[in-house]
């Protein structure tokens, strides 16, 4: 299943020779594009040190193989689904389908993903299931079933957004690509 993931959902075919090497997600913004929403300095830091670390300490086989395996899976699932903040940005396409199939309206997604990530103890992360559910994630695992992943561990938000948590949250709506998001939707529905 996850060779399914990674070369169908992620795009993420190889060479034989480098089938066991992760890669790092190329970003299709710059930097600094995601701010107000994601600073630049917590794009260095998130991105260019610690997914990068998943990555490198993954291919040089240090620490713990699952572990980082799932830190990068988890990070190109997350890094993925971001564009240009604007100011309106609601769900559309299968994304929408999805979201009024188990809600009342896409307001009611958010509330409902917040008091999902405001039940986690420390960090994590909760996502939007193919299914429509809201689950989370302790620590680093590989999911199949993600479509929309927020990260929950305190080096997403603390540099911008210091404990206002839920104020990182309600930001980060505006930086989702739904098209994305539709794509993963179209891709898990064949």
């Amino acid at each position: 299943m996850y060779k399914f993931i990674k070369e169908v959902i992620l795009n993420e075919v190889k060479s034989e020779a480098d089938k066991d090497r992760l890669t790092q997600l190329q970003l299709r913004y710059a930097k600094g594009d995601l701010d107000p929403v994601i600073s630049e300095d917590t794009i260095n830091y998130h991105y260019g040190k610690l997914y990068k670390t998943y990555v490198d300490r993954y291919n040089k086989g240090e620490g713990d193989p699952d572990f980082n395996e799932a830190g990068a899976f988890l990070h190109r699932i997350y890094f993925e689904q971001f564009q240009l903040p604007v100011t309106s940005n609601d769900p559309n396409g299968l994304a929408e389908t999805l979201v009024l199939k188990h809600y009342a309206d896409f307001d009611e997604l958010k509330s409902e993903f917040e008091k999902a990530a405001m039940a986690i103890q420390g960090s994590g992360w909760v996502y939007l299931a193919r299914n429509g559910q809201i689950k989370t994630i302790k620590n680093h695992q590989i999911r199949s079933d993600i479509v929309l992943l927020i990260d929950w561990w305190e080096h997403s938000w603390a540099l911008d957004y210091q404990a206002d948590k839920a104020k990182y949250l309600k930001n980060i709506w505006r930086i989702i690509d739904w098209n994305v998001i539709n794509n993963r939707l179209s891709v898990s529905n064949t």
